[in-house]
């Protein structure tokens, strides 16, 4: 990892010298900035982004870090003593650091695998329908007819759409938590 303060961060953000900055955070594995500047934290999180291609997490508990997290793909505030601010503009709030590696590895692999089984479950579901309509238009001799009444088509995608997601968001759990804070690797794997 790489920790830098204010002062050299200041340095580094100058055109001169954000290209060396870059392909020493790219051997890193994290970054830490301490006593830097809130405009200093949003715009080391945009160059990395911009410049990297890379997705960034920002964590932050204070109103001080609000800008770095609204600029990050994924934000997450910790609640505590400097308030609330990081919590109000960030995606995800936890109340203790130590939360964080349980939401990552274990939150994050599961609502992945939730995401990744809904698409082609609506893939799959859309592929299906049209698949119907095309051969029942063989049946009619392509005359345009509908083949199921407005009401039926409503609640077949009211049913369809919304019945599997709860389903899939409640119980759909292919690896325990345990295991998962055990084997970091899963989730790379899973990607």
């Amino acid at each position: 990892g790489l920790v830098i303060d204010g002062r050299t961060l200041e340095h580094v953000l100058h055109d001169s010298l954000q290209n060396i900055f870059l392909e020493l955070t790219e051997k890193c594995r994290a970054v830490i900035c301490c006593q830097a500047t809130p405009l200093q934290k949003s715009v080391l999180v945009k160059l990395v982004r911009s410049k990297l291609k890379a997705m960034t997490l920002a964590v932050g508990d204070g109103a001080n870090d609000v800008s770095m997290i609204q600029v990050a793909d994924t934000g997450v505030g910790i609640s505590g003593q400097e308030g609330m601010q990081a919590v109000m503009a960030s995606d995800f709030a936890i109340s203790q650091f130590r939360h964080l590696r349980k939401l990552l590895l274990v939150h994050g692999h599961w609502c992945y695998t939730r995401l990744t089984n809904m698409v082609l479950y609506f893939f799959y579901k859309n592929v299906t329908y049209v698949n119907l309509l095309f051969w029942y238009q063989f049946f009619c001799g392509f005359s345009g007819t509908s083949m199921t009444d407005y009401w039926i088509l409503i609640l077949f995608n009211l049913l369809f759409t919304s019945v599997p997601p709860i389903i899939y968001g409640v119980l759909d759990k292919d690896v325990s938590a345990e295991i998962l804070m055990e084997l970091p690797q899963l989730y790379t794997t899973s990607q």
